[in-house]
């Protein structure tokens, strides 16, 4: 069927986001890093929470390390910029003590394995 013609591979060329390349990428992940890292302490006094600096530069280490393995420049773009978009509202108080506190939240709720907890939950 073919004739000799070699197959040509077509790719789409993409226009990124905001970096044009991964080191350009990783400057602005760590860009970002930094600056929620500087603004820690002054989130911990203005919000009055019940954790101290400590606990606050683990969670946001923990934070960034869920998208290490991320290899898309235009994900890691956007997801830079709702990083970005979380640290003015964090720094401008447009949140409130629950929001910030959301971060320790769970995210797995414990299935129930006694009765009670069951029926509770809805579940036979």
């Amino acid at each position: 069927m073919s004739s000799g013609k070699a197959a040509s591979v077509v790719t789409r060329q993409v226009r990124p986001i905001l970096s044009l390349s991964h080191d350009d990428s990783r400057r602005r992940v760590l860009a970002l890093y930094k600056a929620w890292y500087r603004q820690i302490p002054h989130i911990v006094t203005e919000f009055d929470i019940p954790k101290n600096t400590k606990q606050c530069q683990q969670k946001l280490r923990e934070e960034f390390l869920k998208h290490k393995d991320v290899k898309d420049i235009r994900v890691i773009d956007m997801l830079v910029i709702k990083g970005q978009m979380e640290l003015k509202e964090t720094v401008t108080k447009w949140k409130q003590v629950g929001h910030v506190m959301a971060y320790w939240k769970d995210s797995v709720n414990k299935k129930p394995d006694d009765f009670l907890g069951k029926f509770l939950d809805g579940k036979d």
